[in-house]
């Protein structure tokens, strides 16, 4: 006893004890919570900013969706009608188009594309570009601007370039959605000029809008084993030869390599080669 007497701290040590270690557990739990809390703060954060930057164009909007069902369906009718064609015809035509179809895409430029063909395959390049251009308004429930080159090709070069630039105006202005240029090649060099106009990559007078270009080579065929690469500096070449020729003094007067360059880096965003078809009706396209 007086043992214990003479040490009466010890039971008194052993409250603060107990209380610390209270404590410790108090602030241990009350960390945890905090942390919990943060991360369901950080978690619901995440998801409310996720929605509000996806609300412009995240999600299809009933008419999105409607017009690329539209869209795909034709196309697919079209890849069985046209079963000679290349793959990546189908697949880099497709992608191109329905990217600028789909709303949820800021439209910062029009959608060009050049088909081109050996001499064999000219009625299938003309039907397919028609039909895929009109695949592409139906979906939007409008209609196509058509312009022949070869309607053209005789006429001086200034009338040509306001013919061509009004029938572009008039008709994107009036809500058509694509032009098809049958036979660009055939249109006088210097009228080709206007085309600075509808394909530039920033300024384009109508973005929302596709162009569809077509050119026919001299060559009777178009090998099938050449990449598109090989297609698309074969197509430049010719077009080169075509506007810039010293030998015809309409093309070569009006029109120099510096403004082809321009002009080529415009209209050749996307470059196919088109394959003949059998089968295809003696007058007119399927």
């Amino acid at each position: 006893r007086s043992k214990f007497r003479d040490q009466p701290g010890i039971g008194k040590q052993s409250q603060p004890l107990a209380k610390k270690d209270g404590e410790s557990q108090s602030g241990f739990c009350k960390k945890w919570t905090l942390l919990l809390l943060l991360l369901i703060g950080v978690t619901l954060f995440y998801v409310l900013w996720s929605r509000m930057v996806s609300l412009p164009g995240g999600t299809l909007s009933s008419r999105d969706t409607q017009i690329l069902q539209a869209f795909r369906a034709r196309m697919k009718k079209l890849k069985n009608t046209y079963q000679s064609q290349d793959p990546n015809l189908w697949k880099r035509t497709h992608v191109f188009l329905e990217k600028h179809l789909n709303e949820s895409h800021v439209r910062l430029e029009p959608a060009i594309l050049l088909f081109t063909a050996g001499q064999e395959a000219e009625k299938a390049l003309r039907c397919l570009s028609n039909e895929i251009a009109d695949a592409f308004a139906f979906s939007q429930n409008a209609t196509t601007i058509k312009i022949n080159g070869a309607d053209k090709a005789v006429l001086d070069s200034d009338i040509v370039k306001l013919e061509v630039d009004n029938e572009l105006s008039s008709g994107f202005r009036e809500g058509k959605k694509v032009a098809v240029v049958h036979r660009f090649e055939l249109l006088p060099a210097g009228s080709t000029l206007i085309f600075y106009k509808y394909c530039d990559h920033e300024n384009a007078a109508f973005k929302d809008v596709a162009l569809l270009l077509t050119v026919l080579l001299e060559e009777q065929s178009l090998r099938q084993s050449l990449t598109l690469q090989e297609v698309e500096e074969k197509v430049r070449d010719f077009l080169w030869a075509k506007f810039t020729s010293s030998g015809v003094p309409s093309s070569y007067n009006s029109m120099d390599t510096d403004k082809l360059s321009g002009l080529w880096s415009r209209i050749s965003h996307l470059v196919l080669p088109v394959w003949p078809e059998k089968g295809l009706p003696v007058e007119g396209c399927t």
